[in-house]
């Protein structure tokens, strides 16, 4: 039922198209089992909740989808960024979204903590949405491969790589595999 409500969600919002179907049968799978285990896990382990596959399947809001959505964001960035030959460099904080986004890369460590010592994986899901939440920021507000600056353009790179690879390690530790595209 979750795959097939993710293929739903998939075509309704345009994505995948340009999938093979293997390859689109492949991110709906994903989509589909990071919808059920985000939904359950972003809960604490006492707390019930009303099982709902359509508000778990969504791309906007506390979803595993919409995490799906931005770690694919991120590395559609990376590409485009790979093919005009921008390289990552320093990280120099000149804007809001930047900075905030700079502190929360910086909490997942006390999220993880947190996580460990109560035994309830919900602060690492927290962790990966409120990441998400402060990409996607970051993204609207500070343009990436056309910065105005190389120096800029590879400080921004780097928030970009950083971001990625912790938002898929919180994926990872909550058993939720991001697709390369959709």
């Amino acid at each position: 039922m979750a795959r097939e409500k993710a293929r739903e969600r998939l075509r309704e919002a345009g994505l995948g198209a340009e999938l093979s179907e293997e390859q689109f049968e492949d991110t709906a799978h994903k989509v589909g089992v990071a919808a059920l285990k985000f939904a359950d896990l972003q809960n604490f382990r006492g707390t019930s909740y009303v099982f709902d596959l359509d508000r778990f399947t969504s791309f906007e809001g506390k979803t595993g989808p919409y995490l799906l959505y931005q770690s694919v964001r991120i590395k559609s960035v990376l590409r485009r960024a790979a093919e005009s030959g921008a390289v990552a460099g320093r990280i120099e904080i000149h804007e809001p979204a930047e900075r905030d986004l700079a502190m929360l890369l910086d909490a997942f460590e006390g999220a993880l903590q947190e996580a460990y010592d109560k035994k309830a994986p919900n602060f690492v899901a927290e962790h990966a949405y409120k990441l998400a939440q402060s990409f996607s920021k970051f993204y609207a507000a500070c343009p990436i491969v056309s910065a105005d600056t190389e120096t800029l353009r590879a400080s921004r790179l780097t928030l970009a790589e950083t971001t990625l690879r912790q938002l898929e390690l919180a994926l990872d530790l909550l058993g939720i595999e991001a697709p390369e595209r959709m």
